[in-house]
């Protein structure tokens, strides 16, 4: 992550701090969800069928999709990740980014499923949904 250049040394500390604490969290998001990519997975497809995001002919198949996805970003560049976010980074304040990456897939990615029926809502409206599921792994 690139530091940022400010002549007083007390308000360096106090943005290397949040720096440290964000990337601290970054990590143990994405190491969890790929630890708990089954489960997690299981859940956010119900989730999203459940709030009528998506319609699907074959649940099993965006599980295992979706699972890809919750292992994926643990092993990916911070510039990767971030890419596949830029569109929608301002969509929340203080947003989880795995489940900014997550939404993402779902808007971009998965509409072009074969198994994908129809997705319906808005990207807030399905960042809510897949946050619901993800926001129980994010530290407080």
């Amino acid at each position: 992550m690139a530091r940022h250049l400010n002549p007083s040394s007390s308000t360096n500390k106090t943005i290397d701090a949040i720096d440290r604490k964000r990337e601290r969290e970054r990590r143990f998001i994405l190491n969890k969800a790929r630890d708990h990519a089954q489960e997690l997975a299981v859940r956010l497809v119900q989730r999203l069928i459940d709030e009528h995001i998506i319609e699907t002919n074959d649940v099993q198949a965006i599980q295992d999709g979706v699972e890809k996805q919750l292992k994926a970003p643990a092993d990916m560049d911070e510039f990767e990740v971030r890419l596949k976010i830029a569109n929608i980074r301002t969509l929340v304040p203080d947003p989880n980014i795995l489940s900014l990456y997550l939404t993402a897939y779902v808007i971009e990615d998965l509409i072009d499923n074969p198994h994908i029926q129809d997705i319906f809502g808005e990207d807030r409206d399905v960042y809510n949904a897949i946050d619901s599921i993800l926001g129980m792994i994010r530290p407080r």
